[in-house]
């Protein structure tokens, strides 16, 4: 008998933990498009095409990684690894979907403090980043289908959530709690208090903050306590955290100028997996300028890990009651409404992202980018099996060939 997981209810899940690990090493090594387009390829390839996940599980995961601080992107797939293989499953997830891109942004480290600078990489942003709306847009677009549908309620809260993203460039937590509330109110009023806290959250956190305090150097502390702030106190998408970063790696510590910050910023988009592995570039070219290739390799894992260990943590913690009682009506009611804000965040910032990057200073459009955008959009319309990479690829290549004429 098969159930609507699209499991066998008696033999378990019908793929392997090697066969999940696989496909995340996979998409942490080509799936480009940032944290929307990564929780877009989760939801097309786990949900529709393998139905190794279902639509609730998938759905539960998105609010659990929405609510909870940390990159968006990274807490989906652990939450995912954990859904049938546990505590086992969400940390090699966690590991192989990482891995890949924090390997690309250290050999970028080191060519960009041997050589001085990555000019070229400006050219080739130029398209990718047109190329990235796209792609994200698409995402969105499919989200939005296949989660909001038809119903009135969660259309509201779908708009309410994009013009707030619009409007204030930015996601609010308060925004997905405020929204899941409503529904379950709505739906299923409460008729008891929930006797479940978050100081089983913050303890652990707090105590990797003291640890990291007593065994690293003086740099690699203060990378390790900044970043961990990073990773376990700043909400929203993997983008969220640019701002931060900015506030910490610029201007309390001096650590990059604004030239270093934007090039950290600009490899993140142009590598696959997680946006957020910018931390490992970041960690790198802070510890290698000043105690050369040894001490930049250990700046970027410190960096990388305190990041992302406080999203793992605040993941698998919460996991089993979302597992356990995500059936309930009310947790139903309560994620909907929190999926629908999600999605609905994630669709203003298409346009946020989008009027960034094709249009100069905010208001001058960018015919060339405006073209690759569409193009993109077309491409992956006509042609549903084209890979993503190959459009990043070959808009690199625009970007490489038409930069030197546009600047």
């Amino acid at each position: 008998m098969v159930n609507n997981l699209g499991e066998n209810q008696f033999s378990g899940p019908q793929y392997r933990l090697g066969d999940l690990v696989n496909y995340f090493l996979r998409l942490g090594t080509i799936g480009f498009g940032g944290p929307v387009a990564l929780v877009g390829y989760m939801h097309r390839d786990l949900v529709e095409r393998r139905g190794w996940i279902s639509e609730s599980e998938y759905k539960e995961g998105l609010t659990l990684a929405q609510l909870m601080p940390g990159p968006l992107a990274a807490q989906l797939a652990i939450y995912l690894g954990y859904v049938h293989y546990g505590v086992l499953g969400a940390t090699l997830v966690g590991v192989t979907f990482v891995l890949p891109s924090f390997l690309m942004v250290v050999t970028l480290g080191w060519a960009y403090v041997t050589y001085g600078g990555i000019s070229w990489m400006q050219a080739v942003f130029y398209g990718v980043g047109a190329s990235v709306i796209g792609i994200i847009t698409i995402s969105a677009y499919k989200l939005t289908q296949k989660t909001i549908g038809t119903n009135r309620l969660m259309w509201v809260i779908y708009l309410a959530s994009a013009a707030t993203t619009v409007i204030t460039e930015s996601e609010s937590v308060w925004l997905f709690l405020g929204a899941g509330l409503i529904v379950w109110a709505i739906r299923t009023p409460p008729r008891k208090k929930s006797s479940t806290t978050v100081s089983g959250i913050a303890f652990p956190t707090l105590a990797m903050v003291s640890a990291a305090k007593a065994s690293l150097n003086e740099l690699l502390t203060q990378i390790a306590i900044f970043f961990t702030k990073a990773g376990a106190f700043v909400f929203g998408s993997g983008l969220a955290i640019v701002p931060f970063l900015y506030g910490g790696v610029v201007k309390e510590y001096g650590w990059l100028n604004d030239q270093q910050f934007l090039d950290a910023v600009a490899v993140a988009m142009i590598t696959p997996g997680p946006v957020v592995i910018t931390v490992g570039f970041i960690g790198y070219v802070v510890s290698a300028e000043r105690y050369g290739f040894g001490a930049g390799l250990a700046g970027a894992s410190v960096a990388a890990l305190a990041t992302f260990l406080p999203c793992y943590l605040l993941t698998i913690i919460p996991a089993p009651y979302f597992k356990k009682h995500g059936k309930r009506p009310g947790i139903v009611a309560f994620v909907d409404g929190v999926t629908a804000a999600a999605v609905g965040a994630i669709a203003g910032a298409c346009l946020v992202l989008g009027r960034r990057t094709v249009l100069e200073n905010g208001w001058t459009p960018e015919i060339p980018k405006i073209l690759v955008l569409l193009t993109t959009i077309g491409l992956l319309l006509k042609f549903k099996k084209l890979s993503e990479p190959i459009v990043i690829i070959g808009a690199a290549i625009v970007g490489l060939l038409i930069y030197p004429f546009v600047r």
